[in-house]
């Protein structure tokens, strides 16, 4: 998404293009940024915006609703985990889980998640959900990524809807470990801005559907305070990158999803609105399993 900005108008993750004025003081940059730096920028930016984004896209996210990007897009419908019949008893695993909305659905249909985030407060409201709702509670953990503190083979599904995989430094390195507490033949499936869109200005009319920066500009995303530290970061990979990263993880790619917008969607989040999604691919998905 282009700026200026708000957390408000990240409601999955952002597909920033554009350098600017972040509104608080410091400026939005593309430079390196490594994993420590990353880390921490996006463990206490959640930390600081969960509430918000809790009460701005909630509706839309359900309790227990597996929803794959802003088109819409339901696990339910689309089964991309497999037949929903058949995860009963499965271990899934929700990388950058938020308030576990995914996990909820999972567990719906006999699964035993665990949501996994980088941020305490975004696992809080999923503790706030269960209690509400009085059920039992979704088991959480607050970790990184790219360090899962699982063992070997724990899982047989993972699963990230717009979580964590933009947000890391070294996402080689996060395959890599999905792919250890994965079992054989597990399937990992996640959602990701469209790796296109850093190529256009993140508004949602017409000025956003013109290129204005390299789609092959790999530098991450930066917002950083007054005195240059990182407040936000997001990296971008390319198609090619992605595929890449998984096939040397030793996952092979089964499927590409690109969602079309559906007609009934008249929504606006940032960049994603009903003209840019007829004419431009909003989300990425993809599907692969464990050789």
């Amino acid at each position: 998404m282009t700026q200026p900005t708000t957390p408000s108008e990240k409601p999955f993750e952002a597909d920033f293009a554009r350098e600017g004025d972040t509104g608080d003081g410091g400026d939005a940059v593309r430079r390196r940024a490594g994993s420590g730096e990353s880390s921490r920028a996006s463990r206490h930016w959640w930390d600081r915006n969960a509430d918000e984004y809790q009460d701005e896209h909630g509706a839309f996210l359900g309790d227990d609703r597996f929803v794959w990007g802003p088109e819409g897009l339901d696990e339910a419908d689309a089964r991309l985990l497999g037949d929903p019949a058949g995860l009963a008893g499965r271990r899934v695993l929700e990388i950058g889980a938020g308030a576990a909305q995914c996990s909820r659905w999972l567990a719906g249909r006999g699964a035993r998640p665990v949501a996994l985030d980088i941020s305490f407060r975004q696992l809080q409201h999923s503790r706030r959900i269960d209690d509400g709702r009085g059920a039992p509670p979704i088991p959480v953990v607050q970790a990184d990524a790219a360090v899962l503190p699982f063992a070997d083979g724990s899982f047989h599904l993972a699963c990230s809807a717009y979580g964590a995989v933009p947000f890391s430094a070294d996402t080689a390195r996060l395959m890599r470990e999905v792919h250890r507490v994965l079992r054989p033949g597990g399937r990992w499936v996640f959602s990701v801005t469209h790796p296109i869109r850093w190529a256009f200005p993140d508004e949602p009319g017409p000025e956003g559907l013109t290129a204005i920066s390299s789609y092959f500009d790999r530098r991450p995303y930066v917002e950083q305070d007054d005195r240059g530290r990182a407040v936000y970061v997001e990296h971008h990979r390319t198609l090619g990158d992605r595929v890449r990263e998984l096939v040397a993880a030793g996952f092979r790619l089964l499927d590409l999803v690109e969602p079309e917008w559906p007609d009934r969607l008249d929504q606006e989040w940032g960049g994603w609105s009903p003209l840019r999604g007829r004419l431009l691919p909003g989300t990425a998905i993809f599907v692969s399993t464990r050789e």
